[in-house]
């Protein structure tokens, strides 16, 4: 089947997202196993890397289907989907990415692709109101034809709340259940290792943090990867339904077909991901790895067990979370068991700023990037 330029372009951008989301979080995966000296750098990112990949085997054999990428497909009212939507929110998500990557900042850029996706999808509504309404009363002075189309706008359930408000609420929740379980880990086992002899032991939890990291990656690849699946799904869903392909209008759950006869793309959306986190992410590891709170290989093991066991249950939920917000939050944990100034807080308030900007900063650049485009094409 042909497909249009601009859904393969998407599909193209989609990708390349995914490959800088791999080398912008990479830090997440290898950051403590890089700073305590487990692992170079270089063995680090390919080790992560393999794992990544590894998530789409669990995904598709054992999980079954792919729970985030659904949720991100279905964030947005199916009647305000368009490929222009869908292209201006790429773009705003792959410039804030690049953008905080080069100050070294983990912001997520999960919550930077559902924000472009909202502000795109929100103001593609705002300018189908605005024009109905000009051309219903010429006569209506500007900020009443606004006040009466922002009304219209908030009217029209453009977001999909039941599946936004969850993800906003895990901003702050995947953290906090990220320290909560780093607590608890790390508590367990200095009680269970506190007779031991510590050069032993810290030999003994080097070899553990491969583990660790290994499973804190396969977390990052389930994840991550299905929100580029997500946005792709949504892109072909919308041109299968814009054909009058009956399959599709039929569909029970149209993103479950379209993963069934678009196998191809959680693939290659796996393969680009590890790719991107082989590109790893220097600034972010050294913020990660040293600037929150030093790490041993002890913690280093907590902090990674915690952060996978997150990403884990909010897969099985089908909760798309930052996996930059849950390891920072299991490192934070593990700095708190020790005592309260030995997190710098300082840098946890900037991260957190961070990321509150994110979603509102991303879906502002999507909604001017799709205004733009109106007013050229």
């Amino acid at each position: 089947m042909d497909l249009p330029v601009l859904l393969v372009v998407i599909i193209v951008l989609a990708l390349l997202f995914d490959y800088i989301n791999g080398f912008h979080d990479a830090a997440n995966s290898i950051a403590t196993v890089v700073s305590t000296k487990v692992l170079s750098p270089f063995q680090a990112v390919v080790w992560a890397a393999l794992w990544n990949f590894a998530a789409f085997f669990i995904a598709y054999y054992i999980i079954g289907e792919f729970k985030i990428g659904n949720t991100i497909a279905k964030t947005v009212n199916e009647n305000f989907i368009t490929l222009e939507v869908i292209f201006s929110g790429l773009i705003a998500a792959i410039f804030w990415n690049l953008l905080t990557w080069w100050f070294g900042i983990p912001s997520s850029s999960s919550h930077t692709l559902i924000g472009g996706f909202l502000g795109a999808a929100l103001m593609h509504a705002f300018t189908l109101d605005y024009n109905e309404i000009v051309q219903a009363q010429p006569d209506l002075p500007l900020w009443d034809t606004l006040s009466a189309t922002l009304n219209k706008v908030s009217q029209q359930s453009v977001v999909k709340y039941s599946k936004v408000i969850p993800i906003f609420l895990f901003i702050f929740m995947a953290p906090v259940l990220g320290a909560f379980i780093s607590i608890i880990i790390t508590s367990i086992i200095i009680y269970i290792s506190k007779n031991s002899n510590p050069h032993k032991a810290e030999k003994i939890f080097k070899k553990c943090q491969l583990a660790s990291s290994a499973l804190l990656s396969l977390g990052h690849g389930l994840n991550d990867a299905q929100k580029v699946m997500g946005i792709i799904g949504a892109a072909v869903i919308y041109h299968h339904l814009n054909i009058n392909d009956v399959a599709y209008i039929d569909a029970p759950d149209r993103f479950k077909y379209f993963a069934e006869h678009y196998t191809w793309v959680p693939i290659t959306s796996f393969i680009a991901i590890g790719l991107g986190t082989m590109s790893g992410g220097w600034k972010i590891v050294k913020t990660m790895g040293t600037k929150i709170t030093k790490v041993t290989p002890l913690e280093g093991v907590s902090s990674e067990t915690a952060g996978s066991i997150t990403l884990f249950l909010t897969d099985h939920f089908g909760i798309p979370v930052s996996t930059t917000h849950t390891i920072t939050g299991s490192i934070i944990g593990v700095g708190l068991t020790k005592r309260i100034s030995a997190v710098r807080w300082g840098i946890t308030v900037s991260l957190l700023w961070a990321w509150i900007m994110t979603i509102p900063v991303s879906a502002l650049i999507a909604g001017l990037t799709y205004l733009l485009g109106r007013m050229i094409f």
